[in-house]
């Protein structure tokens, strides 16, 4: 079961969520938070895999509550939940040690399907939220005249896969566009980031895009 606790200053956001989360059948909801200081406590004393984090709360906003949480050694991994009046704070999420992201308007299978990716490890970003972060990241850089070469290096198989992480996909939707498995997706992740030396997927996103080879 992934464990998973809510952050959300409003309670029918919260509501809703669990109704969401508590239908699938591998997703157990332990518990709730209004602030960022609350869920701070409460990651403290309920063991969790994942805490769904909203950005503006009172007390303390959900930035500073990532920011505590992953500075205390706790394994439990932070996906933050924002809206498109928010985009500002996606790179301090991330400078923080967020591990997702969700904005309010996905889709209810996008939310699901987020939180067992960052369950099992993953960074997960979706298209909208990669886009506001490329272009956050790319302000005043230039593109690296080196990157065709490094691409050039990947297979045929590698560099789909490549596209797809840069537009924000996940492991899991990427191996059902291509039917594949997502074990084989992991692994072609994993060689990518060898061969372009690049740490995780972020880095692929803002190199592919800095360097326009984020189209197919």
């Amino acid at each position: 079961m992934i464990r998973v606790l809510l952050a959300d200053d409003q309670a029918v956001v919260r509501t809703g969520l669990t109704t969401l989360l508590s239908a699938e059948p591998d997703i157990d909801v332990l518990g709730e938070a209004a602030t960022g200081r609350d869920a701070v406590e409460l990651v403290r004393t309920v063991p969790a895999d994942v805490i769904l984090m909203d950005v503006r709360m009172p007390v303390m906003d959900g930035i500073a509550a990532t920011a505590r949480i992953l500075q205390s050694g706790t394994p439990c991994r932070v996906c933050i939940l924002t809206t498109y009046g928010v985009d500002e704070h996606v790179y301090d999420a991330l400078a923080a040690g967020a591990a997702g992201f969700l904005l309010k308007t996905d889709s209810p299978e996008r939310i699901v399907s987020t939180i067992r990716s960052v369950a099992q490890g993953e960074f997960a970003l979706g298209t909208e939220t990669t886009r506001h972060l490329v272009d956050r990241y790319l302000s005043g850089t230039h593109p690296a005249p080196a990157a065709a070469d490094l691409v050039s290096g990947l297979t045929e198989r590698e560099r789909e896969v490549f596209v797809l992480v840069a537009q924000g996909l996940s492991n899991m939707e990427i191996a059902d566009q291509l039917v594949i498995g997502e074990g084989t997706v992991k692994t072609h992740v994993a060689r990518i980031l060898m061969k372009l030396g690049l740490r995780d997927r972020v880095q692929v996103a803002v190199f592919a895009h800095r360097n326009r080879l984020a189209d197919p």
